[in-house]
């Protein structure tokens, strides 16, 4: 399949999959996965930034519209497409030059797993803190984004074991 329709399909995937399925999870009260965000782990670092920056921001902007949330999933989702790059480069030691092969299904486990659980953790960090938008209320920030990190976290990682078998 071409790329260009590969990307496309899956942002629609993930943008349906949070807005019917993902969003109307709400376990103990806290937790709520916000597995859209592997889009920005999948994306190639190879294409033009402002492009991916822009597409970002249209993936947070998608679920804004279909949560009725304001912007706050924007503006978490264009903060990690930004930030990208930098753990890119200090995780995986990557210049640009490597851009062009890197791909992190071929990456070592503790690496990839360290850069999507620090994306993670930042756009839930961040949606949070504007969701309650006040310090009396920062022991729930930190543990609505310590719960909704770890089921995306474990759904991300299920998912991509589960695809990866398949397409072998």
């Amino acid at each position: 399949m071409n790329k260009t329709l590969y990307l496309i399909f899956l942002f629609i995937f993930f943008v349906l999959l949070q807005t019917l399925i993902l969003n109307n999870i709400h376990l103990f009260g806290h937790i709520n996965p916000y597995i859209y965000i592997a889009y920005i782990f999948i994306f190639p670092l190879n294409q033009k930034r402002i492009a991916f920056l822009t597409i970002s921001f249209f993936l947070g902007l998608c679920i804004d519209l279909f949560s009725n949330s304001g912007g706050i999933h924007a503006f978490a989702t264009l903060f990690i497409a930004y930030i990208r790059l930098f753990l890119v480069r200090a995780i995986f030691k990557k210049t640009e030059s490597d851009y062009l092969l890197f791909d992190l299904k071929l990456e070592t486990f503790d690496k990839t797993f360290n850069y999507i659980a620090i994306l993670t953790i930042i756009h839930q960090f961040i949606l949070y803190s504007f969701i309650n938008f006040s310090f009396y209320n920062f022991s729930n920030i930190i543990i609505n984004t310590l719960l909704s990190t770890t089921f995306t976290l474990v759904l991300y990682f299920l998912g991509s074991f589960i695809f990866r078998k398949k397409l072998s």
